[in-house]
């Protein structure tokens, strides 16, 4: 066992130095080219939150092998496990909270801040803003954890009457406990009227935890629910909807000439905006006109890059065009991948959470054989739906937030992304990360069985007071269903229609 725990901590450093490494890669390769030699502290964040977030998810695989470590132990505290996972569990979540509450917050207010200002008055605006957050934060959690963060148990008081030991063991169907007369043991036929309520106080790192599961799950239901169904159907239907030719040079002027229009149209329009800026208003009508160019701006530029894929140029124009069909022929591979496991999430959830009992332990138990298989086989699948699940809140943001007026467009590009978009996102899927892992660890509770995650999260969590109704009619599991359902209706409805350069400007002044 000590050679399975040394393993275990080896693999784990080595995980953390890998995830810190890919998304260093990434900031690099998505960063604006106005952001490249600045911005240091705001891709200190970035970096810190995609970590943060991405060792979340793979710390519940770690959890289960942590707990594999003593399989063969006659109770959990017969050993002693390699890592400490529930201070691990808390210290990463609480430090989740405090970067999207706090720091994320404070890099945008300082990364948005007015660039004709000192650094100086910039930090203090933000500052300013962060401190705000905090205190209406610090007061709202304080006065709920002192209002109602205890947590409440149903137990049931068990009690038998002691006999003599036989002189031999004969245990059968019809004997199934020592002594003679009743054929339940007397603990186990106890009345209803022995339950009772434990009611103990959580600690307030949990309780932080708890309340900002709660926050993330509302955007999971949502964003989970649409983006399950959307991840793979957006992919196949990208197929569909496909060029299927490159258009002649006459149409593509014509395009062209269209969108010059549009993109002269919003530079004025961007240009208006910027002056409204410096006179100082900034009202509600100032963040609307911004939000529409934003999606004006973004839908421009998905309007030039398939043009340019309906008409590629260049010496290698045949070379350009044979890799974009190969590219929409891996969408295609990728999304009817991703539907068969977006169907067997939906399954999942309905066979195994919202089916009392439940029908089947379904993936829980493809997981188990592929342990049997190979040690680590399972829990690798098992690591794979997490991240799906993530990968999919991710997808249902993007797509509600170009549709959606209210949500503000950020929209991630390689190698044009602006350190506020990346914030945005960071703050979100760190956000989310909390729920997936607490949806993760009840869904699959089976093959998670005894873990430090099962403690907080199916345990505390699901006995809070006020909270645990949320989680006891199942309120997540069936909207994350029902907007998957929605979503796929959407898709059959509309998803089949091939796209086309708009070449108008839309923008209402």
């Amino acid at each position: 066992m000590g050679d399975f725990n040394l393993a275990l901590v080896i693999v784990a450093i080595v995980v953390c130095v890998i995830v810190f490494l890919v998304n260093v890669y990434l900031l690099v390769n998505y960063q604006h080219p106005d952001d490249v030699n600045q911005a240091y502290f705001p891709k200190f964040v970035v970096v810190l939150g995609l970590s943060v977030a991405a060792i979340s998810i793979l710390m519940l695989p770690a959890d289960v092998a942590n707990r594999q470590a003593c399989r063969h132990a006659i109770y959990n505290g017969a050993c002693n496990l390699t890592l400490p996972m529930k201070d691990l569990w808390l210290v990463v979540y609480i430090l989740d909270a405090v970067l999207v509450f706090f720091v994320i917050p404070f890099a945008m207010f300082y990364y948005e801040g007015d660039q004709d200002k000192s650094i100086g008055k910039r930090i203090k605006s933000a500052l300013l803003w962060m401190v705000t957050t905090a205190i209406v934060c610090a007061l709202v959690l304080g006065i709920l954890y002192g209002l109602v963060g205890k947590v409440d148990f149903t137990v049931m008081h068990l009690s038998s009457s002691t006999s003599s030991f036989p002189s031999s063991w004969n245990f059968n169907s019809g004997q199934q406990c020592i002594g003679s007369g009743s054929r339940q043991c007397s603990a186990y036929s106890a009345s209803p009227s022995s339950e009772q309520t434990w009611t103990m106080r959580a600690t307030f790192p949990e309780y932080v935890v708890a309340l900002a599961t709660i926050v993330g799950s509302v955007l999971f239901a949502i964003f989970g629910g649409v983006g399950i169904a959307c991840l793979p159907l957006g992919l196949i239907f990208s197929f569909i909807q496909r060029p299927k030719a490159v258009i002649t040079r006459s149409q593509y002027i014509k395009e062209a000439t269209e969108l010059g229009k549009k993109a002269k149209e919003l530079k004025k329009a961007t240009e208006s905006l910027h002056q409204e800026e410096r006179s100082g208003s900034k009202g509600r009508k100032f963040r609307k006109n911004v939000k529409a160019v934003e999606k004006e701006l973004f839908q421009l530029e998905e309007d030039v890059k398939l043009l340019e894929e309906m008409y590629p140029q260049g010496e290698k124009a045949e070379t350009t065009w044979a890799l974009t069909v190969l590219g929409y022929l891996a969408k295609l591979v990728l999304g009817i991948l991703g539907f068969i496991v977006s169907v067997a999430w939906v399954a999942h959830i309905i066979i195994y959470l919202l089916i009392d009992p439940p029908l089947s332990p379904f993936l829980n138990e493809v997981f188990i054989k592929l342990d049997d298989v190979w040690g680590l086989l399972g829990t690798a699948a098992f690591a794979f739906f997490c991240f799906y699940l993530l990968l999919a809140v991710i997808a249902g943001a993007t797509m509600l937030g170009l549709r959606l007026v209210f949500i503000t467009i950020h929209p991630m590009k390689w190698g044009a992304t602006l350190m506020n978009s990346f914030l945005f996102n960071v703050g979100l899927i760190l956000l989310c990360s909390i729920s997936v892992i607490q949806f993760c660890s009840t869904a699959f509770a089976y093959y998670a069985q005894a873990t430090a995650a099962q403690e907080i999260f199916s345990h505390t969590l699901e006995s809070l007071r006020g909270i645990k109704y949320l989680y006891k009619y199942n309120v997540f599991q069936i909207a994350f269903v029902v907007l998957a359902g929605l979503t796929f209706v959407y898709y059959a409805a509309f998803g089949w229609r091939r796209k086309k350069p708009s070449g108008r400007f839309q923008l209402s002044t």
